[in-house]
């Protein structure tokens, strides 16, 4: 009982500590104002442009090729404000040139030809004539000759075919859920192992440098005051990962369409058997990181070292990160069953698999329990090492140091 207590003494005391930080609270404003400035760009871009975010396509059709619908593309992209014009070829340049438009379309009939020409400033990022614009058009020229014709509508019928098409899987299990909500997920949990976890292991050199480390090891114990550490700048840091969570939800709604923030943030299908599942892998997958930098950080005496201590942890992380994201590619195959299973990457990986119903309750209590046992191996070699390399003011500690260090009692 009295080491719970301990604990959570030095967990309150590094919270109190980092949330009093200058820096913390600084780098804290700025990100949120950056979050709300980053979703208002397109509202201020709308507003220097007289609330017109749109650019300005010139369409020009001297012949009447298209029978003078083309205006129908303006139903394509809200993006995109296509502008019949009868000016000449000199004219256009002038608009393009005064910024009037982006670009422009010029039409001509030849004998066995439409000639189509998209006229641009700078055709360097251009990777030839724009695909989407090339198929509306096909798509318009040949409606308008079909009506031509003065085909019956069973003959139109005919040119339309009605297929059906559908979906299937050959496994038992149904996927559901919307994988934008876990990939959001996976990088909220990414970025709080980024920012956060690093924080352990800064703290913890940090003070091995201060007046702090001597109060420490006469009050406590080395395990209590790396559980502690852990849980308190735990805590802290996934406190301000909600902060920018919630500040960014409310964002959303607020500039955002609210067609296409229905479709990303869609948690119908979100079951509270996912949500306790996300939340199991939240919290371990973060602990385990953030123990695995408690152990980088206890290898050094010097806050400048830090950096490099900390690279075999951060290559971890991006390796399980990216492991997890490439395997949705065939969420099937034996390397996604491999990465939900592996301590580095199943965090990432095995709640998007129990959301498309390709885990069961065995792989589930599987996976946990070895991530379980990969938490307590790190937590057991880190308070080692900090235990005997606590009062180490000397250089970084190098392997073959770290495994001395381990096997001294």
């Amino acid at each position: 009982m009295n080491n719970f207590k301990d604990i959570w003494t030095v967990a309150k005391f590094t919270m109190k500590d980092m949330v009093s930080r200058k820096s913390f609270r600084i780098s804290t404003i700025i990100i949120l104002v950056l979050i709300v400035v980053g979703f208002n760009i397109p509202n201020f871009i709308s507003n220097l442009n007289g609330g017109d975010f749109s650019e300005t396509i010139l369409i020009s059709d001297p012949e009447k090729v298209f029978d003078g619908q083309l205006e129908t593309l303006n139903t394509l992209d809200p993006n995109y404000k296509y502008e019949p014009t009868d000016d000449s070829f000199d004219e256009i340049k002038s608009k393009l040139e005064s910024g009037d438009a982006s670009s422009a379309i010029t039409i001509d009939k030849t004998s066995d030809n439409v000639k189509i020409t998209y006229v641009t400033e700078n055709t360097a990022m251009l990777n030839g004539f724009p695909t989407g614009l090339m198929d509306a058009l096909s798509a318009l020229y040949t409606n308008i000759q079909i009506q031509k014709l003065n085909l019956t509508e069973q003959q139109l019928a005919s040119l339309v075919p009605n297929f059906e098409f559908e979906l299937r899987q050959t496994e038992d299990q149904t996927i559901g859920g919307n994988i934008g909500v876990m990939l959001i997920l996976s990088c909220i949990l990414f970025f709080a192992i980024y920012f956060c976890a690093f924080q352990v292991s800064s703290s913890i050199t940090t003070e091995k440098t201060s007046k702090i480390m001597e109060t420490l090891v006469t009050s406590t114990s080395p395990r209590t005051i790396i559980l502690g550490k852990t849980i308190g700048i735990g805590l802290v840091g996934l406190g301000q990962v909600l902060l920018f969570a919630i500040t960014a939800i409310i964002c959303a709604k607020l500039c955002l369409d609210p067609e296409i923030l229905n479709a990303l943030l869609d948690l119908s299908n979100f079951t509270p058997y996912l949500a306790i599942i996300t939340i199991v892998y939240f919290i371990l997958g973060y602990f385990a990181y953030a123990l695995l930098y408690a152990l980088t950080g206890s290898t050094v005496s010097k806050p400048e070292d830090i950096q490099s201590a900390n690279t075999p942890v951060v290559i971890l992380t991006m390796v399980g990160f990216y492991l997890s994201y490439f395997t949705l590619t065939n969420p099937t195959g034996d390397l996604n069953i491999f990465a939900s299973l592996l301590p580095i990457s199943s965090p990432f990986c095995m709640p998007l698999r129990v959301m498309m119903g390709l885990a069961n309750g065995w792989d589930v209590a599987l996976s946990i329990a070895i991530l379980l046992v990969f938490c307590f191996i790190v937590a057991h070699i880190a308070i080692k090492v900090y235990s005997n390399a606590i009062l180490n003011y000397g250089s970084k500690m190098t392997i073959k140091d770290i495994i001395r260090t381990y096997k001294q009692k």
